[in-house]
């Protein structure tokens, strides 16, 4: 077999009259590196030997060697096949969505097919959005829905149609949303159930709001988070106050929410990054769906560094991050990315993972890019997603201190729990009516203080 190689010329007829084996046996002296996704390939065969050439999305070829066939082939840049990677669209839905869409366009997100949907005209003026969508014009008559889900709710299902097409043609689609509020909570799982419906990969990325925000809020944002679990194939949860712990004592109000957004940014471009620009470890869509299609709640724990030990520091910081409610080893799947700028090294990428991996259940299902881009000289950034949390997020948003007691609980019984047989193990629904009770009861016992 010969190496994967870059092809510096192909192009014009060729006709098995004229020998291509040295052409393409060039190959082997010309100068290669590694090749993005693969998108397609090409067979040329002369009278006495064949080749197959696999071209990439960057225009690098690999040429592989086949049993020799004597037939008559033409190859042209015309005949290699198009392909436009996989589609991937974000839709932020309500205030707080719209606000993270703007976050992330405004960060340089690429490769992405941004929309905006909002029931308050006015607001979606403010959009930088490419596809801004109204919904609930005779409800609402766009003023917005006074923080009522249900009328966010009646707002999609009467604009059932739109939303239909705002989600087609996509393979990969992001609803990011701020949970709490009135078209966010109401909307974001009806345009996530018609995303799943379409036949895409649909992941929520969605912020639990601040417990300065009141009550009702908090409520009303459980209520959504638990429709839009149903609805889509994996769900990743941002409590707001966990931001507290990240940001400064002197932050405003105004950047404490800009911080939000920012984290929301993060969690949809440490996705998909991976699958979108070509790296040095590069990760196809496929893969990442393995990892994400009917996972359940994820985690979401990103960290950035620089210096001497930035590998290193990056990662833990990704893996105890405060985003990060449980250690990831009771993960079922986890995608992680790494970003830096030129100066990032082979060995740099090899520490980051050595950390992930040797924190993970070695059954996990881990997937993973390096990107490289100029913008991050000097620095690394890590990105992780910890899927297959199913049901944990109400714990750890209506009782914290319980969840991280039973967490750790949990992990003093895991060994007896493997060593056991699979019968002797308590149930998934047994757990989750136990769960149910639990928060059952949380909730009162807050009402009644």
């Amino acid at each position: 077999m010969l190496a994967q190689r870059k092809l510096h010329s192909l192009g014009g007829e060729h006709d098995s009259s004229g020998d291509l084996s040295p052409s393409i046996r060039a190959l082997s002296s010309a100068s290669w590196r590694p090749y993005s996704r693969v998108i397609g390939s090409l067979s040329l065969k002369s009278s006495s030997e064949s080749f197959k050439l696999q071209v990439s999305s960057n225009g690098v070829v690999g040429a592989d060697q086949l049993p020799g066939v004597s037939q008559r082939v033409w190859a042209s840049s015309s005949s290699l096949p198009s392909y436009e990677g996989a589609r991937i669209k974000v839709i932020g839905v309500g205030g707080g969505g719209n606000n993270a869409v703007n976050r992330m366009i405004g960060s340089g997100l690429q490769a992405v097919e941004f929309w905006a949907i909002n029931t308050d005209a006015q607001a979606l003026l403010q959009s930088s959005a490419s596809q801004r969508l109204q919904i609930g014009e005779q409800i609402t008559r766009g003023l917005g829905t006074g923080g009522k889900p249900e009328l966010g709710e009646q707002a999609a299902e009467e604009s059932r149609d739109a939303i239909q097409v705002a989600v087609s043609n996509a393979d990969l689609v992001f609803i990011t949303a701020g949970m709490g509020g009135g078209t966010g909570s109401g909307a974001a799982p009806v345009v996530a159930r018609l995303s799943k419906e379409a036949g895409n990969l649909t992941v929520g990325v969605v912020t639990y709001p601040f417990s300065f925000e009141g009550r009702r809020r908090a409520v009303q944002a459980l209520e959504a988070i638990e429709r839009l679990q149903n609805a889509v194939d994996t769900l990743i949860v941002i409590p707001n106050d966990k931001l507290l712990d990240i940001a400064q004592e002197q932050t405003l109000l105004q950047e404490a929410f800009l911080l939000a957004d920012d984290v929301l940014r993060q969690g949809v471009q440490g996705i998909s990054d991976i699958i979108t620009i070509p790296g040095l470890v590069n990760v196809d869509f496929a893969d990442v769906k393995a990892v994400m299609l009917n996972s359940g709640t994820a985690m979401l724990g990103v960290g950035m560094s620089t210096g001497k030990n930035r590998a290193e520091e990056a990662a833990q910081q990704a893996t105890s991050a405060p985003l990060i409610e449980r250690s990831i080893e009771r993960a079922t799947g986890i995608v992680y990315n790494i970003t830096g700028g030129k100066d990032l090294t082979l060995q740099e990428v090899n520490k980051v993972s050595q950390v992930v991996t040797s924190l993970a259940d070695p059954s996990a299902n881990i997937i993973f890019g390096a990107v490289v881009d100029e913008r991050y000289d000097g620095e690394i950034h890590v990105t992780i997603v910890a899927t297959g949390f199913s049901h944990t997020f109400q714990k750890v948003l209506i009782d914290p201190k319980a969840a991280k007691v039973e967490a750790e609980e949990e992990k003093k019984t895991e060994s007896t729990w493997r060593r056991s047989p699979v019968a002797a193990r308590p149930s998934q629904g047994a757990q989750i009516l136990k769960l149910k009770d639990a928060i059952v009861l949380n909730l009162l016992s807050s009402f009644s203080k």
